[in-house]
């Protein structure tokens, strides 16, 4: 309760009256559209997920980075190009996701950008695989600022952990967790915040009961059990679980697997945050892994700009009108 409590007073530390006054005209001009359905859009986001590239390490299965399938260019977020995207953004930024696609680690500018950040009074959080995890990164990592960290464990051994994880070792992700534990205690750091976030598959759902006994044993601060995005309807009916309690998804009589809840014709997701890519792309959400949805470059133009280009204007209206018909919503967790 109370690492929790530390937690959420780091996130109350980076509101100002200006970032409240944006939030405010954010909703206001989201349930006005929603009820009235005349689309408008008032406001910034107040949280922005920045890829700091698009490599890894590993290959897992359902990611297009470990895949190597981009159908978009690939390389690094420089850190010349992340401050030209905080200095436009810092006023109304509450909240940084450092993470797309790629692991965040393997960029050689990841605790210098973080460190930005927090400067510049943003919540910072990212999401890794933990290989790069040593004792002097965890300590780089701590006095970074970094305010979140989610740690991906998909297993409570190597035979079930590398199924997904390709190329992973789960004894890293182990000691990884363990550095970063051990290094906030020495330090006497209440940052960052430490999930451990187990996906389930097939592989790896007779599993949950161990990762809950993990936890107790690593003491880190929170575990997330989340359900799996699958992106092949057919091809991979050997990643989601039998216990329906954790797939997003349901089999329909063809043999066609689609995510269980209906479609409603909403999404807070375009007016809250937004997706920016390493080389200034604006993606609408994180669903665009492949980046169809590009609306515009934060390199080039203001996102007040952005924002009011005819194609993010067209793409807001159908995701009111008739969100099933856009691809990446079909397979989204937003109801």
């Amino acid at each position: 309760m109370i690492r929790k409590f530390v937690y959420l007073s780091h996130i109350a530390k980076v509101f100002t009256p200006k970032k409240l006054i944006n939030l405010i005209k954010i909703y206001s001009s989201y349930y006005y559209s929603l009820y009235s359905r005349n689309i408008i859009h008032k406001g910034n986001p107040w949280s922005l997920s920045i890829e700091t590239g698009t490599f890894c390490n590993l290959s897992c299965l359902e990611c297009p980075s470990g895949q190597k399938q981009f159908h978009r260019p690939t390389g690094y977020l420089s850190l010349e190009n992340f401050k030209i995207i905080i200095d436009q953004q810092k006023d109304y930024l509450i909240w940084l996701i450092m993470y797309f696609q790629g692991e965040p680690y393997m960029n050689k500018d990841f605790f210098d950008m973080v460190s930005y950040a927090k400067k510049n009074n943003i919540f910072t959080s990212t999401s890794t695989n933990a290989h790069f995890l040593d004792k002097e990164n965890a300590k780089k990592t701590i006095n970074s600022g970094l305010d979140k960290i989610i740690i991906s464990l998909d297993g409570t051994t190597q035979e079930s952990y590398e199924k997904y994880r390709i190329g992973g070792d789960y004894q890293s992700v182990i000691n990884g967790i363990n550095n970063l534990v051990q290094t906030k205690k020495e330090l006497r750091a209440s940052n960052p915040y430490i999930i451990v976030q187990f996906i389930v598959f097939k592989t790896n759902e007779h599993q949950i009961t161990e990762i809950k006994k993990l936890k107790k044993e690593l003491k880190f601060d929170k575990l997330e059990i989340k359900t799996a995005q699958i992106y092949s309807s057919t091809d991979n009916n050997q990643l989601i679980p039998k216990n329906k309690a954790f797939s997003r998804y349901k089999q329909k009589d063809n043999g066609k697997w689609v995510v269980k809840h209906s479609l409603k014709n909403k999404c807070k997701r375009m007016w809250q945050s937004a997706v920016i890519t390493w080389d200034g792309n604006v993606l609408p959400c994180c669903f665009d892994k492949d980046g169809d949805y590009v609306m515009g470059n934060i390199l080039d133009e203001s996102f007040e700009d952005i924002k009011r280009r005819t194609n993010y204007k067209e793409f807001r209206n159908k995701v009111f009108s008739n969100r099933k018909d856009i691809d990446i919503c079909r397979n989204c967790t937003e109801k």
